[in-house]
Formats: structure tokens, sequence, C-alpha cells
């Protein structure tokens, strides 16, 4: 007869529990079911054979971590050593998770089990455990659980693998937003403006430099030979600006009021600090994709590859991709279109805005989306899973896109992968290398400035400290000579008596007559010589 223990994980500690009548409550299912909710019932099948309490808040979130990632924590592993039967194979473990069963049974060699009766069993434990463990309180199992869950939560999203994959998909995100609200703005400019100076409209294509003229002419009939160079300055172009001045002079728009003007151009600086504004965040972009996905970044571009993550959900998902998905990435809709319809299934998504799928002929869009796709895999998964991402697997990649190309036009052959593949991983070491030195050069540096710093600061301590030393011994030098001062002075009988505040005013006014006395006397004795 094989004997079931139940291991429970609850945030106050571990708890190995063996279960009477295995056989008989394997068979009658129902009647466990209705036996878990009634107390009594429920301690007549479980018993508990022993409890760990965790030893602190800090070693049940690390216990926490460990179960979550399928490992065998070290205060579990002494549990069940020290708890569970010596014969293994008469001896069954119950757990929750199948992961950590797993990890039981490669390390410790008993036979684990999930599911079914083990499921039902570890409900009613769940329910009664502050029951089952003696000195242990509903209130405070509760507490427990709240203060772990808080814990483990922050330390999930401190830690969290794609943090810096969601900076990306936030910043595409925000940019595709802003390309349509700078595209709206800057039409209802042009239809604002070209109510007084409708030529302008013709004149320039560009929104950003419309909405800068728009501000910079304002009114039209002001406009003059003088405005010139600051028109050619915002159009980069002579001939424009000298187009612009004299469509200004005869042109057939309206007169605009002040109040109007100065809307329109308010307006309009709004519109030019968005696109200002909009170029800085794909600088941005482009620096976060070069740290998080250099290889994908070279290959397809900042942009296709951040929307390609963004769709995804992460870099790691991703790379979880197969290059089938990749290819149709962000054509959902058409591809289960065309399997209702039973028609052709799309050809390309996102990839379709990379250079490489515009450049081939309209017979090989389909071959080359394919190939891309498969690159790009690769790519991501260079990125994904290398400790040192670098940008030259994505060159090469590069390259092999561009010679499939021209094979297609030309039939001239490409490299073989292979090949390919060596060559980048020599550079890719090197490159690495180089990365590595500069990184241990930054770490030597910060630890110099981290110790002057430190060094300045117990110095400046030590200053601070013997001033007041010497200050201290100063005092007390000080001190003992004023007592005999006042020693001497007492003994004459000469110590001064402490006046009070009215006749120390009064002293005080007095004091300075004799010396004007003196100088009255002086001036009359000029006056009679």
């Amino acid at each position: 007869m094989v004997l079931l223990h139940v291991l429970f994980e609850h945030a106050a500690g571990y708890a190995l529990f063996a279960v009477r009548e295995a056989e008989e409550i394997g068979l009658q299912l129902p009647q466990v079911e209705d036996s878990i909710l009634n107390v009594g019932k429920f301690h007549s099948i479980v018993k508990l054979v022993a409890f760990s309490p965790f030893k602190s808040a800090q070693s049940a979130l690390e216990n926490v971590n460990a179960i979550s990632e399928g490992i065998l924590h070290e205060d579990l592993k002494l549990l069940l050593e020290t708890n569970m039967p010596a014969k293994k194979k008469k001896v069954s473990l119950g757990v929750s998770d199948a992961k950590i069963g797993a990890a039981i049974q490669e390390e410790l060699g008993y036979q684990c089990q999930t599911g079914g009766l083990v499921a039902e069993i570890t409900r009613g434990i769940r329910l009664h455990f502050h029951t089952l463990v003696k000195g242990l309180t509903a209130p405070s199992a509760s507490k427990a659980q709240l203060g772990l869950g808080h814990s483990y939560s922050r330390a999930k999203v401190k830690f969290n693998v794609n943090r810096v994959d969601n900076m990306i998909i936030q910043s595409i995100s925000l940019l595709d937003q802003l390309d349509k609200d700078i595209n709206t703005f800057s039409m209802r400019v042009r239809e604002w403006y070209g109510y007084h100076f409708p030529e302008l409209i013709k004149i320039v294509s560009d929104n950003y430099t419309y909405c800068r003229l728009a501000k910079c002419i304002g009114n039209r009939k002001e406009l003059s030979e003088e405005n010139l160079e600051a028109l050619e300055e915002i159009v980069m172009d002579g001939a424009k600006a000298q187009a612009i001045l004299d469509a200004s002079r005869s042109s057939m728009g309206m007169d605009i009021s002040p109040i109007d003007l100065i809307n329109i151009e308010s307006f309009s600086s709004r519109v030019i600090s968005l696109s200002e504004y909009r170029k800085g965040l794909q600088e941005y972009l482009r620096s976060k994709m070069s740290q998080v996905a250099p290889s994908l970044s070279a290959l397809i571009g900042e942009v296709v590859g951040a929307r390609l993550i963004s769709h995804a959900g992460s870099l790691t998902n991703l790379a979880k991709y197969p290059a089938s998905t990749v290819q149709i990435l962000g054509a959902e809709k058409a591809l289960f279109r065309a399997l209702k319809t039973r028609g052709n299934t799309p050809k390309y998504g996102l990839i379709f805005h990379s250079t490489f799928i515009g450049r081939a002929a309209a017979r090989n869009k389909g071959r080359i989306s394919r190939y891309l796709a498969n690159k790009c895999t690769i790519a991501s998964r260079i990125d994904c899973f290398s400790d040192v991402p670098t940008s030259v697997f994505g060159d090469k990649l590069r390259e092999q896109v561009e010679e499939r190309l021209a094979f297609y036009e030309t039939g001239e052959p490409p490299r073989k992968n292979l090949d390919v593949m060596k060559e980048a991983m020599v550079e890719a070491t090197e490159v690495a290398a180089e990365i590595r030195k500069k990184e241990k050069k930054k770490k030597k540096r910060e630890k110099k400035r981290l110790q002057a710093l430190a060094a300045a600061a117990a110095a400046e301590e030590t200053e601070n400290s013997m001033l007041e030393t010497t200050m201290e011994a100063e005092e007390n030098q000080m001190e003992p000579k004023k007592r005999k001062k006042k020693k001497k002075l007492e003994e004459n009988g000469l110590a001064e008596e402490p006046l009070p505040k009215k006749q120390k005013k009064l002293a005080e006014e007095e004091s300075p007559q004799p010396d004007k006395r003196k100088k009255k006397k002086k001036k009359m004795i000029k006056e009679e010589d």
C-alpha cells in the first residue's frame, strides 16, 4: 500500500500532511468533496506530520520565488529529508505545482503526483489550515499571506525581465499616437490659415514647415524683402522663399483680425513643439533599441523592430515565436478572414514596412517576406539570450537579405549561412571583449570616484572633530582664568554688583556726555583765539 503525503506551501511556512485511507478516498471522490467542508471529517482524513515556519519575511520571499520558478529550496529539502519515510518506493508525495514536483522527484527521488485527489486535499488544507497547525490563528495567517503577497508582487515588478521592453512598447505607442495627432493638428492649421493665405498650401507640402511659416509670416500684408532671410532659413530654399513673397503680394485670401492671428500663431507653436518632441522621442527609441535589441534594429530598423516587440508583448515572446508567426504578425484580421472565406492568406504583416519588401518585385514579395521573417526570428533570439548583445549579427543578417534580393533580381548566388555565421561569431567575440573592457574601466572609475568621495568625507569629519576639540580646550583654559579674576576682585571688595536694566540704560545714555562737553570747550577756546 502506497502512503500519500501532501506538501502545502503557506505564507507562514511549509507543512507536510499524511493522508489516511488513500485508496478509499481515491475511490469516492464525491464524498471527499463533501467531507472537505466539514472540519471534523477533514481532521479524520488528514494528519499533520511536520510544520517548518519561515524564519523571516526575507526567507519567506526567497522560498516563494524558488517555488514559482520550480526550484527546490534548501528549507524545503531539509523538511522532506527529515520527515518523509525512508522507503521511497512505498511513498507518494502530492504537490500543487507540477514544476516543483519534477524538481523534488529529480533531487530526492520521491514519486510526485498532482491533480485529482491531491487538488481536493490541498483545497481542504487551504480552507482549514489555521485549525490544523497549533498556535496559528486565522487573523495571523491572513496577515502573513497579505504581507508575503505584497513583497512578492513588489519583487516581481522590481525585477521584471521585460521592464526595458515596456519602455520600448510605450514609446512606440506614443510615437504612433503623436503621428496621428500632429497630422490632425497640422491639417487644422492649414485650413485655418488658408483663409488668409491660401497660396501657401500649394508652395509648402510639409506640415512642420507650414506651421513654422504660418507663425513666422503672420499677416501676409506685412511680409516684405526684409523677411526673406527668415523664410529661407525655414524653407532651406531661396526660390521657394521668393515664391512665398510673390504669392503674398498677389494673394486672394481674406483679411484677418489680430485676435484670430494670435490664436493661429499660438496653435502653430503648439504643433511645432509637438513635432520637436516627436523627434526627441524617436531618438530615445533609437537609443533604447540599440541597447535592448541591437541585432533586430540593425536588420529591420528601430521603428519596425519596436512595433514587432510591442505587438508580441516583449522581446522574449517575440523570440519564442516561429518565423511563420513573425511573417504575418500584425495581419491577424486578414489571416482569419482568409481562413473563414477560404481565400489567400496574407504574405506579410508589420514587416511590410521594412525597405526590403518594397524593393522586391511583385512576384518575389512573398518569398522575401518569408526569408526576412526567418532572419528576424534569429536576430530576436540572439538579442534575447546573448549575454552581451551587439549589432554584429544584425549587420550580417542584413547583408544576407541584400544578397537574397540581388539573387532574385540578377541570379547571383548568395553566400552560405554557415560561412556568414562563422564570420559573425569571430567579430561578435571581439566586440564583446571590447565592451567588457569598457565596462570594467567604467566600474574602476566609479570605484575610484566613490573612494575619493569617501576619503574627502572622512577628512572633513576629522577636521570638524579637531576643531571641536581645540575649541573645547580653549574654553577649558579660559574658564579658570576668569574664575581667578573674580576671586581677586571679591577679596579686594571691588566686585561689581549687577545693575538693573533701567539703570544700565541711563548709564549708557549718560556716558557719552563728558565727551560732548570737552568738544564744546575746545570750540569756545578756538573762537576766543
